[in-house]
């Protein structure tokens, strides 16, 4: 008998005063058997960051040809894909073929760095792509918070990143290992 995904909700306010967007959110997040709460907090603060009316949870752990999060327009192109990982690097290169913009959320600490040096060459010829590393300290920082019933508030200024369940807090530090070459979106 196969394991079921574990569904999470999260009730999640986001301000971000860089956008200027100030929404709530009640999301509910199906961790798969095989991901573990730091992939799906990643997942949750990808969300929080990129927040849009349009944006959504793809069934990217278990799908090749769907991102983890992604933003479709009215007529379903896909405006922005993003992954949470290490993806292999023809899955990020087929999904900068087929999106606006890609963006790559890794952690993991020596593990990410040794993945971004073994790709980065590849990477650089991906005109829509953005690279940004997490360090381990904070996901595992927002790992804690992790609860099958969140309440989650996440603050974005001056390129600082909080989120906090009201207890306790994490800020976030967001390192650009990419940034895209074009800039039409």
């Amino acid at each position: 008998m196969a394991i079921k995904a574990t569904i999470f909700k999260a009730n999640l306010q986001i301000a971000d005063m860089e956008r200027h967007y100030y929404q709530d959110h009640a999301l509910t997040l199906a961790r798969h058997p095989s991901e573990t709460d730091e992939r799906m907090m990643v997942r949750l603060l990808a969300f929080a960051l990129h927040a849009h009316e349009y944006l959504e949870f793809g069934q990217g752990m278990t799908a090749d040809d769907e991102a983890d999060l992604w933003r479709k327009d009215l007529t379903g192109a896909i405006e922005l894909w993003i992954d949470v990982g290490l993806p292999d690097e023809k899955l990020i290169r087929k999904a900068c073929g087929r999106s606006n913009q890609v963006i790559v959320y890794t952690y993991g600490g020596r593990v990410a760095d040794m993945w971004f040096a073994q790709n980065s060459s590849q990477f650089e010829r991906l005109k829509n792509l953005s690279v940004i590393n997490l360090p381990m300290e904070n996901t595992r920082a927002i790992t804690k918070l992790a609860q099958r019933n969140m309440q989650l508030q996440c603050t974005i200024q001056d390129g600082q990143v909080w989120l906090s369940d009201g207890n306790d807090s994490a800020q976030v530090e967001r390192m650009l290992l990419k940034v895209p070459s074009i800039h039409e979106y």
